[in-house]
């Protein structure tokens, strides 16, 4: 969570996104890999099409889920827009969102999005060791 936190705020005030990896099968959030918004906007995310296939490349490699994927967003709350929802891909990932906003409060989310129906669920933070 302090991971994705950081990684909004360095890149406010465009939107921030990435991936926490885990174990195959597990639901176990571990691995954490901030990436590159292509679209470089304040509105809008995009995975770099070339740093998403290695990702995954490295992931299938590792035995790996994509648990969590995250972005912000540096305006709005943190709930999926229309258009967060038609990319969702990953019925199995939590879709974690981020609202960075302009008065410096935070607002952490976490959301499943399959078939286009949106659940929020609860963000219970656990101790990683």
């Amino acid at each position: 969570m302090d991971e994705i936190i950081a990684h909004a705020r360095r890149d406010h005030p465009d939107e921030a996104c990435g991936v926490v990896a885990g174990p195959t099968g597990s639901d176990r959030p571990e691995r954490f890999v901030p990436m590159l918004n292509a679209a470089r906007s304040p509105t809008f995310y995009e995975f770099d099409s070339m740093d998403l296939l290695h990702l995954y490349r490295e992931m299938d490699d590792n035995d790996e889920d994509p648990v969590v994927i995250y972005h912000s967003h540096t305006a709005t709350e943190a709930y999926p827009s229309r258009t967060d929802v038609s990319y969702a891909s990953e019925p199995g990932a939590h879709y974690v969102l981020v609202s960075t906003g302009t008065d410096g409060d935070v607002e952490f989310r976490s959301f499943r999005i399959v078939d286009g129906e949106v659940t929020e669920e609860p963000v219970d933070i656990v101790d990683g060791e």
